[in-house]
């Protein structure tokens, strides 16, 4: 009997599975953002959605294993944290806790190895080489050297945005696009609502379709900053190709996340294109089954589970990944 974990900024997905691939049981609940929410209000959210499917399931803990992969635990010193807070529930035997990149790695690969990029609220990379080694990146923000991802993208849009409204910078189609999302006459009144209190920060990220939208209709800017994200995804997975010596090496890129599963043409396209120069016998697939699919694989991985299980519960997640496009 497996617990697997997947715990995203948005919600939290947990199942129940036998070491045959059988899913049992599955619950949902709350965000796991123990930077923005605190440590035990994360950890009672996953507490919350363990105890439903275990419920749900008929079974009882401990399990044999838990496979817990996990947004905002981007260092190793975080995952033993909370590897130690879930062992401390008794929920399973075994217990294994990483950075939810591996899960979407996982989820997306035919081997157990390869690079992926996921790119939603935040941006992050993870490389597995064929023997084991590890390429990643601490990925907790600017102050770590990221860039992109959906709400960075947002705060890009109503910068440039407000910049072209007071002449500081170029004209561009984003003020307008960036106004009427929010219901106010400027991008300039949109900051100022952040700033007031009226528009939670957080909404930021909600931009970032309306940005793509508005490079879709060929603005300058707009379309700038979609280059630029194209930019630092190929970055990223070609530093984690790099270290791991598989550049020239027949290997699979995984991308993921809403921004990179919206298969926006032009961020795609760059995407490719980028790839290709550096890593030629790369191919990037995007993974559109959920991240629990990879978690769940983990713990198979973790019992020694058989191949055949592998494949029943890829089957029972529907499609595991498709090439871009």
């Amino acid at each position: 009997m497996i617990l697997a974990i997947d715990g995203g900024n948005s919600k939290t997905d947990v199942a129940v599975l036998t070491g045959r691939g059988e899913v049992l049981a599955t619950a949902r609940g709350g965000g796991f953002r123990p930077v923005a929410d605190g440590v035990g209000r994360a950890v009672d959210t996953v507490v919350d959605a363990v105890t439903r499917a275990l419920s749900s399931a008929g079974a009882v803990s401990p399990v044999d294993h838990v496979s817990a992969y996990l947004a905002n635990v981007d260092l190793p010193v975080e995952e033993e944290r909370f590897h130690r807070l879930f062992a401390e529930r008794g929920w399973g035997r075994g217990v294994r806790v990483g950075n939810d990149t591996f899960a979407l790695l996982r989820a997306g690969t035919t081997e157990r190895w390869g690079v992926a990029v996921v790119c939603g609220a935040g941006i992050n990379c993870v490389g597995v080489a064929p023997d084991g080694r590890v390429a990643r990146f601490p990925s907790i923000g600017r102050v770590t050297g990221d860039w992109g991802g959906g709400h960075h993208l947002g705060e890009e849009a109503l910068w440039h945005g407000v910049r072209a409204e007071d002449g500081r910078g170029p004209r561009t189609a984003l003020s307008a696009a960036v106004a009427a999302h929010f219901g106010r006459d400027s991008a300039s009144e949109v900051g100022l609502a952040i700033h007031f209190g009226e528009v939670h920060e957080g909404r930021l990220g909600e931009l970032s379709p309306v940005l793509f939208a508005v490079a879709a209709d060929g603005d300058p800017v707009a379309r700038g900053l979609v280059d630029r994200q194209a930019e630092e995804v190929v970055a990223l997975a070609a530093v984690a190709l790099r270290r791991l010596d598989l550049l020239d090496t027949p290997v699979e890129v995984v991308l993921g996340g809403g921004v990179l599963a919206a298969r926006h043409p032009r961020l795609m396209t760059a995407i490719e294109a980028g790839l290709a120069d550096i890593a030629p016998r790369a191919e990037l697939m995007v993974v559109e089954a959920p991240p629990l699919l990879g978690a769940a694989l983990l713990g198979l991985d973790a019992t020694g589970a058989p191949p055949e299980a592998h494949d029943r519960l890829r089957a029972g997640f529907g499609k595991e990944a498709a090439a871009p496009g």
